[in-house]
C-alpha cells in the first residue's frame, strides 16, 4: 500500500506523472487530498481554485489512483499513523526530515519532478495573459 498527498488544486501533468510514479511503487495508492478549509489555512484565503468535490472527482478518474482521502487537518498525520503504508511518498523538493508521518511507514520514498508546472505557475500564467493591462 502506498500514500501520498497533497492539494492538487489545479490538476497537471506533474501531478498525473507523480501519482503515475507513486502508483508504481504498490499495488494500491491511496491519495490523501487537502480539504478546502485545510488549503485556506495553509496556501491563503484565494486558494484553492478548484473545489474539493471537483478535484477528488479528477484524482478518482486517474488510473493511478484507487482511493482519495481528504482530510481537514493542516497535515495527513493521523490518517497516515492509522493506515501505516508500506510506503509512504513525497516530491523530492521535500526533505526527509520534514515529511509527515515519516515513522508510520516501512519506506519513504521521495519524487523527482519531471515537468516545470505547478498551480501557482498556472495561476501566474493566467494572471499575465488575461488580467494585464497589455492585450
Amino acid at each position: 500500500m502506498v500514500f501520498t498527498n497533497g492539494c492538487f488544486d489545479i490538476i497537471h501533468a506533474g501531478h498525473v506523472d507523480y501519482l503515475e510514479k507513486a502508483k508504481s511503487l504498490g499495488d494500491v495508492l491511496i491519495v490523501g487530498m487537502n480539504s478546502d478549509s485545510s488549503i485556506k489555512r495553509i496556501k491563503g484565503g484565494k486558494r484553492p481554485i478548484v473545489s474539493q468535490d471537483y478535484r477528488a472527482r479528477v484524482l478518482i478518474a486517474l488510473k493511478a489512483v484507487d482511493y482519495i482521502f481528504i482530510f481537514e487537518d493542516d497535515t495527513p498525520y493521523k490518517v497516515i499513523e492509522t493506515i501505516k503504508p508500506h510506503v509512504l511518498v513525497k516530491g523530492a523538493d521535500w526533505p526527509i526530515e520534514k515529511i509527515v508521518g515519516k515513522e508510520f511507514a516501512e519506506k519513504v520514498e521521495r519524487i523527482p519532478f519531471e515537468y516545470d508546472i505547478s498551480t501557482s505557475k498556472i495561476i501566474e500564467r493566467v494572471v499575465k495573459l488575461y488580467c494585464s493591462d497589455k492585450s
